[in-house]
C-alpha cells in the first residue's frame, strides 16, 4: 500500500463476499434479531420447547392403538389420517424422511391405518400404496415391532413374530445378557412389548379392513417365520434364530414355568418407570406400549394408572383443527418425546454468548430452571456404575430414570454462560455432575448417552432387535460437547481422562477427514463438534487431524454457500456432506471451521453471507423440504437407518451460534491488529 493511500480502520472489520462487502454491523444485526425471535419463544417457567417433528408412523401407530382398545377422539383420528396422507410419497409409499426413499413398515402401517379409517382397497390412494409395499417385499420384510402390532389385529401370526419373552427381566445384573446391558430407549419399549407378546392381544377386523393383499402372493402361502442365514450358517443370527424358534415350541407347549414370575416383575419394572417419569421412557413407543401392556394385564380403561398413561401419551399430540399457513388441512400429528431441557440448554448456552448481559433476567431465570432440573435418583445407569452420587439431567420434563451425558454435558455449557444470584449453588451442583460424567466415561475413552460401555455388539443379532437400536456406544459428537464443557471448567489434557478421550477421537476420525454423527444428522454434525471439542483443549489446530477435517468441510460445501446433508447418507455414506443446505447445517459447518481456526476463507464468508442472506426480518429462519407440504429436513437422529427428527428450534439457535462465534473471532482478530 502506497503512502499516499489512505488506512480505513473500518476495512479490517469488514470480511470480503467476493466482490460484496459485509460489515460486521449486518452479523451484528442478525445476531440481535435472531436473539430477540428466541427470547420471544420463552415459556414463562424460564424453559424453551420447540416441536420436535417425525414421520408419518407415529400417526399410523396412533391409530392403530386406539383402534385395538376401542378408544380414541374420532374428530383427532381422523386429523390423524389426513396426517398421514399428507406424507405419501409420489411412488405411494412413506419415508423415513422428507424425500428419502419409500420404507416397507411405514407404508404397511399407513396402509392398514388407512383402512382402519375405513379406506377401500380400490381407493387410488390404497392402489398406490400396495403396489409400493409390493414392490418392497410385501409385509414379511417388515421388522417386530411392526409385526407384533400386526398381530393384535390378526394380521400376523403370533408364532412367526420373534419371541420377546418376558422372562428377561429375570436376568440378573451379572448376567451376559440382562436389560441393563441393552440401551435406555430399547428397554423401555422391550419391557411392555414383552408382557404383550406374553399376553397376545387379539381384535379381528372385518375382512374389509384386513390386509392379506399386502403378502407377495398372498398371505396363505407366506414364509412368515424369519430366514436363516444360509450363507453365515454358524453366526449369531442363526445361534439366535434357533433359541427363537426354541421359545416358540416351549409358547406352543405350554412349558414357561416362569412366566407368572415374569410378568410381575415386568409388570413391577413397569410401574416402577411410570413414577418419575413423563409416561413409561418418556418417549413415544414406550408409552403407546405401555398403554396396550397394562390393559393386557387386566387393568381397567379407568383404572388410575390407565388413565395416567394414556393423558401422557396424547399430550404429545399436536391437533391443528384448522391446519397450518404451510398446509391448511386438518390435522392432528404425534411427537415422539418432548425436548425442553436440550432446547433451553441449547438456547442458554448460545443467548449467553451473543451479547446479552451475563445477568440478563431472562437468562437467570432459564439457569434457575434447568438446575430445577438436576436429577439426584440413582435410575437405570447405576445398574452398571456403582457408588456415584447422581447429579445429571434428561433430555425431557421429567425422567430420573434415564438422565444422559449429552444433556448434563450441555447444561453444564449453559450454566458457564449466565451469573446466577445463586453462584455457590450453582458451582456446587456443576462440580457434582462433572464428577458423575466423568463415572459415565467408557473404557475406550469416549462418552455414550444413557450408559457406559453399553457395547455388546452381539445383541444386535437377537431377532427382536431389528430395530437397529440394542446398544448405546460412545459417539465422537457426545465426547466433543464433554470436552468442551469441561474446557470450560478448568480442565486441561493433562487429566489422562482428557487425553483418553482426545485419543478415542482421534482414532474415530474417517479417512477424509470427518467424524461419524451419531446424533445428529451426519457428518457435519459430528465434525463441527469434535473440532470444538478439540479447540477447546487447545489442540494444535494446524494438527493435520484438524485440517484434513476443515478441508473437508469446506469440499462439501453447496454451490449456493450453504451446507447440506440427508438422512440417506447413513445408509450410504458415499453421499456424505450431500443435501440441500439448511440453516442447522451451514452453522454446524460454519461452527467446525471456525474452531480450526479458519475464518478467512472464502467458504465462511459465503457461508455466512447464506445465513444472512436466508433470515426472516422477525430473525427466525425456515428449514421447509421444497414441495412436502410444509415438512421441514430432518437434521435430528433418533437412531440411524431407522428414525430420524426435525427439531424446530435447531434451524434458530444453530445460525445464532454460528454468526455469534463468527462476529466474535472478527473481533478478536481486529484488536490483534
Amino acid at each position: 500500500m502506497s503512502a499516499a493511500t489512505p488506512i480505513n480502520p473500518e476495512a479490517t472489520k469488514q470480511p470480503r463476499f467476493g466482490r460484496i462487502d459485509l460489515g460486521l454491523e449486518v452479523i451484528a444485526n442478525g445476531i440481535k434479531r435472531s436473539a430477540e425471535w428466541l427470547l420471544g419463544l420463552q415459556h414463562p417457567d424460564g424453559y424453551w420447547c420447540g416441536e420436535l417433528e417425525a414421520d408419518s408412523m407415529l400417526e399410523s401407530d396412533y391409530i392403530f392403538v386406539h383402534t385395538l382398545l376401542g378408544t380414541g377422539d374420532p374428530g383427532r383420528l381422523s386429523r390423524a389420517l389426513n396426517e398421514i396422507l399428507r406424507h405419501q410419497n409420489d411412488d405411494g409409499g412413506w419415508s423415513l424422511y422428507p424425500g428419502g426413499p419409500s420404507n416397507v413398515n411405514y407404508g404397511v402401517k399407513a396402509y392398514l391405518a388407512l383402512k382402519l379409517m375405513g379406506y377401500t382397497a380400490d381407493h387410488p390412494v390404497m392402489v398406490k400404496a400396495r403396489e409400493c409395499v409390493l414392490r418392497l417385499g410385501g409385509v414379511v420384510e417388515c421388522n417386530t415391532f411392526t409385526k407384533i402390532y400386526l398381530c393384535g389385529l390378526g394380521q400376523y401370526d403370533y408364532d412367526a413374530v420373534p419371541a420377546v419373552p418376558p422372562e428377561i427381566v429375570l436376568f440378573p445384573d451379572w448376567f451376559y445378557f440382562n436389560i441393563y446391558e441393552i440401551s435406555a430407549w430399547s428397554r423401555a419399549i422391550l419391557v411392555p412389548l414383552s408382557i404383550i407378546y406374553a399376553k397376545k392381544p387379539f381384535k379381528k377386523l372385518t375382512p374389509e379392513q384386513g390386509i392379506d393383499e399386502l403378502f407377495v402372493g398372498g398371505r396363505a402361502g407366506a414364509n412368515l417365520r424369519l430366514r436363516w442365514d444360509k450363507k453365515h450358517p454358524l453366526s449369531w443370527r442363526n445361534v439366535f434364530l434357533f433359541l427363537d424358534r426354541v421359545a416358540h415350541l416351549a409358547e406352543r407347549v405350554h412349558i414357561r414355568p416362569l412366566r407368572s414370575i415374569a410378568l410381575k416383575k415386568a409388570e413391577r419394572w413397569m410401574l416402577d418407570h411410570f413414577e418419575r417419569s413423563d409416561g413409561l421412557g418418556a418417549i413415544y413407543p414406550a408409552m403407546l406400549n405401555a398403554i396396550v401392556a397394562l390393559r393386557c394385564l387386566g387393568y381397567s380403561a379407568d383404572d388410575p394408572q390407565v388413565i395416567r398413561a394414556m393423558d401422557e401419551f396424547e399430550r404429545l399430540g399436536i391437533d391443528c383443527p384448522e391446519g397450518t399457513p404451510d398446509y391448511p388441512t386438518p390435522t392432528f400429528r404425534m411427537q415422539p418425546c418432548f425436548s425442553p431441557v436440550w432446547d433451553t440448554a441449547q438456547v442458554l448456552s448460545t443467548l449467553g454468548d451473543c451479547g446479552l448481559p451475563r445477568n440478563d433476567e431472562r437468562l437467570v431465570k432459564a439457569a434457575d430452571w434447568l438446575l430445577s432440573k438436576e436429577i439426584r435418583y440413582k435410575g437405570d445407569w447405576s445398574h452398571t456404575v456403582k457408588n456415584v452420587d447422581a447429579s445429571c439431567w434428561c433430555f425431557f420434563f421429567n425422567n430420573d430414570h434415564q438422565p444422559d451425558v449429552d444433556d448434563t454435558g450441555e447444561v453444564l455449557l449453559a450454566l458457564k454462560a449466565v451469573d446466577n444470584p445463586r453462584e455457590r449453588y450453582q458451582h456446587e451442583t456443576a462440580q457434582r455432575a462433572i464428577e458423575w460424567v466423568f463415572a459415565m466415561q467408557c473404557k475406550n475413552g469416549g462418552w455414550a448417552s444413557f450408559d457406559k460401555d453399553n457395547t455388546k455388539k452381539i445383541f444386535e443379532s437377537i431377532p427382536f432387535a431389528d430395530h437397529n437400536a440394542m446398544i448405546d456406544p460412545p459417539s465422537v459428537d457426545i465426547t466433543g460437547r464433554i470436552l468442551e464443557m469441561l474446557a470450560g471448567y478448568g480442565y486441561t489434557r493433562r487429566d489422562p481422562r482428557i487425553e483418553k478421550a482426545v485419543q478415542f477421537i482421534l482414532r474415530e476420525q474417517e479417512p477424509d477427514g470427518c467424524w461419524f454423527g451419531r446424533w445428529g444428522v451426519n457428518y457435519l454434525y459430528g465434525t463441527f463438534l469434535v473440532l470444538r471439542g478439540l479447540q477447546s483443549m487447545e489442540y494444535d489446530p494446524y494438527e493435520p487431524a484438524v485440517q484434513q477435517a476443515a478441508e473437508w468441510i469446506r469440499m462439501v460445501q453447496n454451490s449456493d454457500g450453504g451446507w447440506g446433508e440427508t438422512c440417506g447418507t447413513y445408509d450410504n455414506p458415499s453421499l456424505k456432506g450431500t443435501g440441500p443446505s439448511t440453516p442447522s447445517q451451514t452453522a454446524w459447518a460454519l461452527l467446525g471451521l471456525l474452531a480450526a481456526n479458519d475464518t478467512r476463507s472464502d467458504s465462511v464468508a459465503k457461508g455466512v453471507r447464506w445465513l444472512i442472506d436466508r433470515q426472516h426480518e422477525d430473525g427466525s429462519w425456515d428449514e421447509l423440504a421444497a414441495g412436502r407440504n410444509g415438512e421441514s429436513h430432518y437434521t435430528g437422529t433418533g437412531f440411524p437407518t431407522v428414525f430420524y427428527l426435525g427439531y424446530h428450534l435447531y434451524k434458530q439457535y444453530f445460525p445464532l451460534l454460528a454468526l455469534t462465534t463468527y462476529k466474535q473471532a472478527m473481533e478478536r482478530e481486529s484488536a490483534a491488529a
